[in-house]
């Protein structure tokens, strides 16, 4: 099955374009701890956490379009054990930001922001972005060489995402100047943590 026309080709790929932007750009645990992160570490400490989400994110609707979502269909446990892993895995990063402690007397920041490695790694267990990656291909999918398409949803995936999740670090940074003050930024920090857990909820449950 292909394409009747370059124009219906076009118009799919607004589409998909339309949809994992408005999906990147929306509150979930990927935006929200970009969003700490600029608060705490600033944009420019904070773009490998933002590249690795971007990369990470579009690795694995590839790999997810390449026939990994058919283990899934296989072995049900394998996507059971996938939620409790993610389930818990948000919940310890939650406590970790609503625990994070302010910047020392001197200015000087505690705690290291995300690395590439682990902003790659936390997609596989963020329960959004499987969400996205699902929803991706059941409505979006071209309709060609099942490789070409995978391809294709990826790239889109991987181009629309980072400067979409940036606008969230980007965020984070300008509140910085009204997070001066320990109280203020600890009241923040649980403010994240709680958003976190309501995302980790809706994205779930819903």
């Amino acid at each position: 099955m292909r394409y009747q026309s370059p124009m219906s080709f076009i118009d799919a790929l607004s589409a998909l374009t339309l949809f994992v932007f408005v999906s990147s750009i929306t509150p979930g645990p990927n935006n929200l701890m970009l969003l700490s992160s600029g608060t705490r570490f600033g944009f420019r400490r904070t773009i490998p956490h933002m590249l690795g989400i971007g990369v990470g994110f579009m690795v694995m609707i590839a790999l997810v379009g390449l026939g990994l979502a058919q283990l899934f269909l296989m072995y049900p446990p394998l996507h059971l054990a996938l939620k409790i892993a993610s389930i818990s895995y948000l919940l310890y990063l939650a406590w970790k930001i609503a625990t994070s402690e302010p910047p020392s007397a001197d200015g000087t920041e505690t705690g290291k922001p995300m690395t590439f490695l682990q902003g790659a790694a936390f997609q596989w267990v963020n329960p959004k972005a499987w969400t996205m990656t699902l929803t991706a291909f059941s409505a979006y999918m071209p309709p060609t060489d099942p490789v070409v398409g995978a391809l294709i949803v990826a790239g889109v995936a991987g181009l629309v995402n980072i400067p979409s999740v940036s606008v969230w670090a980007a965020m984070g940074t300008q509140l910085r100047r009204f997070l001066s003050e320990p109280a203020k930024l600890r009241a923040f920090n649980y403010a994240m943590a709680a958003l976190l857990v309501g995302s980790l909820v809706l994205t779930v449950v819903g």
